[in-house]
């Protein structure tokens, strides 16, 4: 028997909950996007993002414009999206993301693979540098290596930082309900590495720059964040 008729109730489901958790997101917070230094342009892009809850991938998700938001895909935890069926369900046919695995000893492959995989299949891509969530008196923690990575091998592809602020107060750890606050995302001008930069300046300077679309109460020295 044919996949199809199946296939297309998962594809109808999938659209009818996106477009459900959009209304939620925004009805919620009344998140708006606030493009200071790009334009909502469906170009191939990365969005990088500071990350303190778990409400973060799906605010910025929803924030964008559908035409844009079509042909963008988290980069997401496996470990977390897959841990029961409606997870299941959300990351992998609602949002369609690129689950990686966060545990180095449970991994076959370099999530960076999966990664340029999705860039090289045309994707634009919603990434969160420091990696686990920020719990710390710091505005952004360290960031990891993968942003550098896209940034050499994929210089084509626009890196747009994207400050969500607010967020933390809306979904703060451990709460199950979100609080109804208005959240904005900030979204910057492209960083691209330069010639000759190498991989610890050029994560100091594209963290410099999500910093400076915080609000002013969190530009603070990152330490080399």
């Amino acid at each position: 028997m044919s996949d199809a008729p199946t296939n297309f109730l998962r594809r109808n489901a999938a659209r009818i909950c996106g477009n459900a958790l959009v209304l939620f997101a925004r009805g919620i917070t009344a998140v708006r996007a606030d493009w200071q230094g790009a334009e909502p342009v469906p170009r191939q892009r990365v969005y990088f993002a500071n990350h303190v809850s778990n409400g973060d991938m799906p605010v910025l998700w929803s924030v964008l414009p559908a035409h844009i938001r079509r042909m963008t895909r988290p980069v997401a935890a496996a470990d977390y999206w897959l841990q029961s069926p409606l997870r299941r369900f959300a990351g992998v046919e609602v949002f369609r993301a690129v689950l990686i695995d966060r545990r180095p000893e449970h991994r076959s492959e370099d999530p960076m693979v999966a990664i340029l995989k999705a860039l090289d299949e045309g994707w634009s891509l919603i990434i969160f540098p420091e990696g686990l969530r920020n719990q710390g008196p710091e505005p952004l923690q360290r960031f990891r290596s993968g942003l550098y990575r896209i940034a050499r091998e994929r210089p084509e592809v626009e890196l747009i930082p994207s400050w969500i602020a607010n967020l933390n107060a809306v979904m703060p750890k451990g709460e199950v309900i979100p609080l109804p606050l208005m959240c904005t995302v900030a979204f910057g001008a492209p960083v691209a590495l330069r010639a000759g930069e190498d991989r610890g300046a050029f994560l100091d300077r594209a963290a410099a720059e999500l910093l400076m679309l915080a609000p002013e109460a969190l530009r603070t020295p990152t330490g080399g964040a």
